[in-house]
């Protein structure tokens, strides 16, 4: 079976439950390894395909994540300056932070 079939067969299923449930107005089943919001344009206008700036930013914040706790590790075993690991942790929590920020916002 190919994606587009399984895809195709699971928006079927979904559309008789919505159905079987007395929902009239059946409403397109998204996808969950898209990048971008259904049916959302970018703001360059490539359509409804395109990578949002809002998904180059969460991606760029989960990589400073990352790195910044990698080179916090690094410099816990190597045994630098405290300082370091303060400026490393820093980075670290405030990435994170705002990648919580931004979910929590996106779900109202």
């Amino acid at each position: 079976m190919t994606y587009q079939d399984h895809r195709e067969h699971r928006e079927h299923e979904h559309r008789d439950h919505q159905e079987h449930r007395g929902h009239g107005a059946y409403r397109e089943h998204q996808d969950p390894y898209r990048l971008g919001a259904p049916g959302a344009a970018s703001a360059s206008g490539d359509g409804p395909g395109a990578v949002s700036r809002g998904d180059v930013l969460r991606t760029l914040l989960w990589a400073v994540v990352v790195l910044s706790a990698v080179a916090n590790m690094a410099l816990s075993f190597t045994g630098a300056a405290t300082p370091l690991h303060l400026a490393t942790g820093v980075v670290t929590v405030l990435a994170a932070g705002t990648l919580v920020v931004r979910a929590l916002r996106g779900r109202r």
